[in-house]
């Protein structure tokens, strides 16, 4: 029997996906796509589970596409590819939020894939990059979109057109990266933030994740008046009230998730 493309896990609320090709350092094919997506699906609609945290091996996260897969594409072949558009859709799709922990090599679609989180922890040893120049192509999975978002325009373009890749610590300097841990601590510490992040209300997370993405999309103007109505509704949560209600008595909330 083939072995799984992902494993996943469940610890206290948090789900766990690990990317499981490590003899391809993790490279995206097209079933790596499906089982990934299937899993986070699966996670967000489980109410037990609060936060998704991704991840691969010591050695890698995610080395890109496989290019094995991608060789003898042409023209067509290549503008029929569904599983990167797919990976792109579907995990805009999750409302519950998404965090990559990264050590290795996170390069071409493995840094596309961490750009697609919401939040990104790396280990001292990360590598991140978007090689793709080097292959006579360019980013395909949301890289020219995502990294100037991420580490500003010039970065970005010194990344996408020379090819050449920066450290967990540059990317942390950037605004790519929110924390830098030793190695052995990525993952530890990144299930434990997952952990923070779901004691809380699952809705007002959802809410806040929705006004922070959406953010990158709109202007200043629009932006604030979805918080406003985002911020607004959340009055109508009974987790509202019980938060309020903790707060005053001194006491900490019990969360319905409601």
């Amino acid at each position: 029997m083939a072995e799984p493309n992902i494993l996943t896990r469940e610890e206290d609320r948090v789900g766990i996906i690990t990317l499981n090709r490590p003899k391809a350092l993790n490279a995206l094919s097209g079933a790596l796509v499906e089982e990934l997506l299937n899993a986070l699906r699966c996670y967000d609609k489980d109410p037990t589970i609060g936060v998704v945290v991704i991840t691969g091996n010591i050695k890698a996260f995610c080395a890109g596409a496989d290019i094995k897969e991608q060789r003898d594409l042409d023209f067509v072949g290549a503008y029929s590819i569904e599983y990167l558009k797919n990976l792109k859709d579907g995990i805009e799709s999750i409302h519950k939020p998404i965090i990559g922990a990264i050590n290795g090599y996170a390069l071409g679609g493995g840094c596309e894939l961490a750009l697609m989180c919401d939040i990104v922890y790396a280990g001292k040893d990360a590598i991140f990059g978007q090689p793709e120049i080097k292959l006579g192509t360019i980013p395909g999975a949301g890289g020219t979109q995502r990294l100037i978002r991420a580490v500003g325009k010039s970065m970005a373009m010194h990344m996408i057109l020379t090819g050449e890749n920066i450290t967990a610590q540059e990317a942390a300097a950037a605004g790519f990266v929110a924390k830098v841990f030793d190695v052995e601590e990525t993952v530890p510490r990144a299930i434990e933030y997952a952990q923070k992040i779901a004691s809380f209300s699952a809705p007002v997370i959802a809410m806040a994740k929705e006004a922070v993405n959406t953010a990158e999309d709109l202007g200043l103007k629009a932006g604030l008046h979805l918080e406003s109505r985002l911020y607004y509704a959340t009055f109508g949560l009974a987790d509202h009230r019980e938060g309020f209600d903790a707060f005053l008595q001194k006491r900490g909330p019990k969360w319905t998730h409601k």
